[in-house]
């Protein structure tokens, strides 16, 4: 699929940078002209991606966060967060509801709130070298535009 424009953030896991890549995967999808609706799902989506990765990816230390938004044909928005932390074992157990390897005040909804959001979700993992989540989401154009 061709890619029409790209963006590429890097960021270190502090969660201060969660509402950083909130607000730019917004401005970004902007170029669409997205309903509310749409960029309030998008915003959500990237939380979540972006909180797991920083919580669970690097429990006690500082790593590196990616993400990479695209827009390719069909006015479908792609979006990467990708991290080098410490990886998931069993990603189908993972993205069962209520699953957490965090504390007690963690939700275990993180990959079913992205999959109710986006289009697609596709989640790559292996233990010690990282993750990557890869969602999309089609944006529809509004009537008289």
């Amino acid at each position: 699929m061709k890619i029409d424009n790209q963006v590429t953030l890097e960021f270190p896991s502090r969660s201060a940078n969660e509402g950083f890549a909130r607000a730019a995967a917004a401005c970004f999808a902007a170029q669409l002209d997205p309903t509310l609706e749409e960029v309030n799902d998008v915003k959500t989506a990237v939380s979540e991606a972006v909180t797991n990765a920083i919580v669970h990816a690097y429990p006690d230390c500082l790593g590196k966060v990616v993400v990479k938004l695209r827009i390719k044909e069909e006015r479908t928005l792609e979006i990467v967060v990708r991290d080098w932390g410490v990886g998931i074992a069993d990603v189908d157990q993972a993205r069962t509801p209520l699953f957490t390897t965090g504390s007690e005040d963690r939700s275990g909804m993180g990959f079913t709130i992205m999959e109710s959001f986006m289009d697609t979700l596709k989640v790559r993992s292996a233990p010690g070298r990282g993750t990557s989540v890869t969602m999309a989401r089609k944006i529809s154009r509004r009537a008289g535009r």
